[in-house]
């Protein structure tokens, strides 16, 4: 867990809260990543006057994948996230409790839709990938020898619990997207954005965003960002980090990824700004 403010790095340095009732804006990083996987959203989210802590999804991250598939955990944790802002981090004073948001990315994406009310049918899985066995979600399951999610833990009758704390989402490439219909998404009534990667071949429209956006009860704010990847929602890679893990960090010829994360923040603060009624 991390309450940002952060070094450009993007390792985790907590900052002195500036003022009082503040919003608190919360971040669910994508499949095998990282809290800090959004430090520059989550700056520029600070720098705007809302406070921002990202959670470390346990069992899917860059380290630890082995319960990537009990999705159930994620929304959970990010709750506890909230819990631990609002009573025990020491800044907890200067929250607003009413206005509460929260951003996701890929598998980030999927969890904050849960907390907004969604509620997933897994077993939409199988008939997908049956239908569908070369994109990226089949081949990596059938990679692993899983043929069926009935050889993962079933997740228990609790598990598709809402937050109504959360007032606010924003979903980037959300993951998982045809696992819901409109009545799964029916108790969605807060505002959304949602963010498409026009050449995502990692989750390929219409079975993702474009499935959530006709499913949502209410029209989300849609963004769908030209030549843009799938991993054009993380920051600019660094050489380091070009040469560490090149796929995430690969962009079509003419695609300034720079120059889109001006974009994509600006609109997340105003976003968020206008969702939460931010004042004046």
């Amino acid at each position: 867990m991390c309450p940002w403010r952060t070094s450009n790095s993007g390792s985790c340095r907590p900052g002195p809260v500036e003022g009082h009732a503040l919003p608190l804006i919360v971040i669910s990083h994508g499949g095998g990543g990282s809290y800090a996987g959004h430090y520059d959203t989550a700056l520029a989210l600070a720098e705007a006057g809302f406070i921002v802590a990202a959670v470390r999804q346990a069992g899917d991250t860059h380290d630890d994948q082995s319960k990537v598939l009990m999705l159930w955990r994620r929304p959970a944790q990010l709750s506890r996230l909230i819990d631990f802002m609002l009573k025990d981090w020491q800044g907890h004073a200067e929250i607003d409790q009413q206005r509460i948001g929260a951003f996701g990315f890929s598998n980030g994406g999927f969890t904050v839709l849960v907390e907004a009310g969604g509620v997933p049918k897994l077993d939409r899985i199988d008939p997908y990938c049956s239908a569908n066995p070369e994109h990226d979600l089949c081949a990596a399951l059938a990679e692993a020898g899983i043929h069926s999610v009935a050889q993962v833990p079933r997740p228990p009758p609790d598990a598709w619990k809402p937050d109504r704390r959360v007032r606010a989402i924003a979903a980037a490439a959300p993951a998982f997207g045809f696992v819901f219909d409109s009545a799964d998404l029916a108790s969605v009534q807060i505002p959304v954005l949602l963010w498409r990667a026009a050449d995502d071949r990692h989750q390929p429209d219409p079975w993702y965003e474009g499935h959530i956006r006709s499913a949502l009860p209410h029209p989300p704010e849609y963004h769908v960002e030209p030549l843009a990847g799938h991993y054009a929602f993380l920051p600019p890679c660094s050489a380091q980090m070009r040469a560490a893990v090149p796929r995430i960090c690969a962009d079509a010829p003419g695609f300034d990824r720079a120059a889109f994360h001006q974009r994509l923040n600006a609109a997340l603060v105003s976003f968020f700004e206008r969702s939460l009624r931010y004042p004046d």
